[in-house]
């Protein structure tokens, strides 16, 4: 009985049916999961690019929407954040992004000696100049759009893209005079 036994035990080893199937699942699932992660890191990359295109696009709608003697924009320009928030949600997000709280916001700004754009006062208090960053420029008029658009994962927990920074926020200038 223990030989009829060990002979059956042998030839259940010996067989080799079904072998490459359990192959071919093993390596199929990391194929999906490559898939899986794929489709997601593309997505996220793709919508990233359509919120700083729809920001972009709302600074630029800013800076149409107002003629130079309307400066401050913010105040003297008829339906400006209106502008602005359609220029925003006209990409293929549509109204999912959206205008941060406290934007748009307008300011003066000058370039310090290194090229470097800096902060110099709230657009309502023009400074004279731009001495204060080692600059003989005149200060600039800007404009900054901020926009955010919340992500998420079409397989969450499961893709890497589930680790990725949401909601996505994006900022953008644009010189007004």
């Amino acid at each position: 009985m223990i030989r009829m036994m060990h002979a059956k035990v042998e030839t259940i080893r010996a067989d080799q049916k079904g072998i490459s199937a359990v192959e071919f699942a093993l390596f199929a699932s990391l194929l999906v999961l490559a898939l899986i992660n794929t489709a997601d890191v593309s997505i996220y990359i793709y919508q990233r690019m359509q919120v700083e295109n729809a920001t972009q696009m709302g600074a630029q709608a800013a800076w149409k929407a107002c003629d130079i003697d309307q400066l401050p924009a913010t105040t003297n320009c008829p339906n400006f954040t209106t502008t602005v928030q359609n220029a925003i949600q006209s990409t293929s997000l549509g109204t999912q992004v959206s205008l941060q709280a406290g934007f748009p916001s307008e300011g003066w700004y000058c370039l310090d000696g290194s090229g470097v754009l800096q902060y110099m006062a709230n657009y309502d208090s023009k400074p004279t100049d731009c001495l204060a960053v080692g600059s003989t420029s005149n200060p600039a008029d800007y404009v900054t759009i901020q926009t955010t658009y919340t992500y998420t994962p079409l397989f969450g927990g499961i893709s890497v893209a589930s680790a990725f920074t949401t909601p996505i926020t994006r900022t953008s200038m644009m010189r007004l005079n």
